[in-house]
């Protein structure tokens, strides 16, 4: 699309920047959105504005076509990547100007399970809504989720499974929480193509979500609640 080319970022004022940056992310235009970025630091915009109001703004638009069945996996994984060129010029700036964090999480495929696209869509999605995401990988045992709580100190813990073989896992992670006394210190999220809502509360799960958008508002909701029981000081 000829017209589509003849768009010059830098002449766009910051309203209409910020709306073809919501194009850009939705159709994965990962040097176009590092440019916008750019533009909008020169344009003297805080670096937690142009991740709350541009980035996350667009990535909202992407989860919400997501979940309606509009966009697939490998067009979210595009705009993730777009949005990741986004924040890696933003996460240091970010931490110098000590930003708020909607919140911490620690995700990963459980010991037995090496299927991690489900888990990086979730990772990709809970950053481009404001999260810190720390990423353990595929194939993890108890061990590596209790050292990466302990070390990470995260709001919640995420927990994928792809195969029915590797599910009954998840509940091996739990009830050692339980066992330490720590289960109630996160928020346990669980996610994967054979789980469901049943599945979740057997294994003492907070919630089960179908997909990274479900994932994302469930987040984004617990962590809320989380927050207000803190300071209400209960």
């Amino acid at each position: 699309m000829s017209d589509e080319d003849e768009i010059i970022l830098s002449e766009l004022d910051d309203e209409e920047l910020v709306q073809q940056m919501f194009d850009d992310l939705y159709d994965g235009l990962k040097e176009e959105i590092e440019e916008a970025v750019n533009i909008l630091l020169e344009r003297k915009w805080e670096p937690y504005r142009i991740l709350t109001e541009a980035l996350v703004g667009g990535m909202t638009i992407v989860g919400k076509d997501f979940r309606d069945g509009i966009l697939f996996v490998p067009e979210v994984l595009l705009a993730a990547n777009a949005m990741k060129g986004g924040m890696f010029i933003l996460k240091p700036l970010l931490a110098e100007t000590g930003a708020p964090r909607v919140g911490k999480m620690v995700i990963g495929t459980v010991k037995g399970d090496i299927h991690d696209i489900g888990k990086n869509l979730v990772g990709m999605m809970m950053e481009g809504a404001g999260f810190e995401v720390v990423d353990l990988g595929i194939n993890n045992a108890v061990e590596s989720y209790l050292d990466a709580l302990e070390t990470e100190q995260p709001d919640i813990l995420g927990m994928s499974a792809l195969l029915t073989t590797t599910m009954p896992y998840m509940k091996v992670v739990i009830d050692t929480m339980v066992e330490k006394g720590i289960r109630d210190d996160y928020i346990v999220l669980v996610g994967g193509a054979p789980l469901n809502e049943e599945f979740g509360k057997a294994i003492g799960a907070d919630a089960y979500c179908r997909d990274a958008a479900v994932a994302v508002e469930t987040a984004k909701e617990w962590v809320g609640r989380k927050h207000n029981r803190m300071a209400a000081g209960a």
